[in-house]
């Protein structure tokens, strides 16, 4: 089962805003957030967070990573949840506090308003239009260190470089659930898996395969969707065949383009961004993620220095 939506997933999950990019909650005695999705949808996720714990308030936000469409509304659930705790790791810590990386995340974040607020059922009034906010991590998280929420719930931190250097995932054994967006790839609304390895495609794969080994009920991707119970298992299979297809499919026009980069991101655009009629990725976000992953497997095969 696939789930695509937003509102009660199963066993305490809900699916916050809207699926292009959501926020989570886990609710139990401690309610705790993961992801913080775009800036501009914080009042939406705070609405959906009121909706289900009335008086009750989140404790803690768990990131993944600080791409902008993973902790976009961290800045806005601080004021609006006071004593919120952020929890993510050293390396999102200190990449948060990079100016560069401050830029880029205002500017795609600005960028992305007009495309949210063209999404069916969206109310323009209801977004944020204030430029995103940079904010303070207030918990380092390490691999291997487990977060208790309550006598019988449990969040385990689990390094999974590749995505991106700072990417964590996070497994609740107790009911089954694993946040682990990026790290396993992105499945899309017209049934493409993407593969998202920015930094290092072995351990992209080492990941998948040690995440596939995990006892998962619930896997939250990054994007769009919910994979639920049997299909997790199919995903997680078909996730890898899909990333050894793209490096293979690039790793071909690499050596054809003659090690051209550009070519290639752009017959790779033309093959799984522009046949997708959306919601997508920000065609900006996306570009610089592809020129990323083509440029790593053109390194890898001696093209580049």
């Amino acid at each position: 089962m696939i789930f695509g939506e937003t509102g009660y997933v199963e066993k305490g999950l809900y699916v916050l805003g809207i699926p292009w990019a959501p926020s989570y909650l886990l609710d139990c005695s401690r309610p705790v957030l993961f992801e913080a999705g775009f800036s501009c949808l914080g009042r939406l996720y705070e609405d959906d967070i009121r909706g289900v714990l009335k008086e009750r308030k989140p404790e803690m936000l768990f990131l993944t990573h600080v791409h902008y469409d993973h902790c976009g509304a961290v800045a806005y659930f601080k004021k609006v949840f006071p004593g919120i705790k952020v929890a993510a790791s050293l390396k999102s810590a200190g990449i948060i506090k990079k100016p560069s990386a401050q830029k880029l995340m205002k500017d795609l974040s600005s960028n992305i308003i007009p495309h949210v607020a063209a999404v069916k059922g969206i109310n323009p009034n209801k977004l944020l239009y204030g430029p995103f906010e940079p904010f303070e991590v207030d918990v380092i998280l390490e691999n291997g260190q487990v977060i208790q929420l309550a006598e019988d719930i449990n969040v385990e931190v689990i390094s999974t470089t590749g995505h991106t250097r700072d990417q964590l995932s996070f497994y609740i054994p107790e009911r089954k659930i694993l946040f682990a967006t990026e790290s396993v790839g992105n499945l899309d609304r017209i049934g493409q898996i993407i593969p998202e390895f920015l930094v290092d495609y072995e351990l992209y794969i080492a990941n998948i395969k040690r995440l596939s080994m995990l006892d998962v009920e619930i896997l939250c991707l990054g994007h769009q969707f919910v994979v639920l119970h049997s299909d997790v298992g199919k995903f997680f299979s078909q996730s890898l065949k899909e990333a050894e297809r793209f490096k293979k499919r690039v790793e071909k026009l690499l050596i054809e383009e003659n090690g051209v980069i550009d070519q290639v991101v752009t017959y790779i655009k033309n093959e799984e961004y522009d046949i997708n009629p959306g919601p997508k990725q920000l065609e900006q976000a996306y570009l610089i993620n592809l020129t990323t992953r083509v440029t790593h497997l053109a390194k890898k095969l001696g093209l580049m220095i």
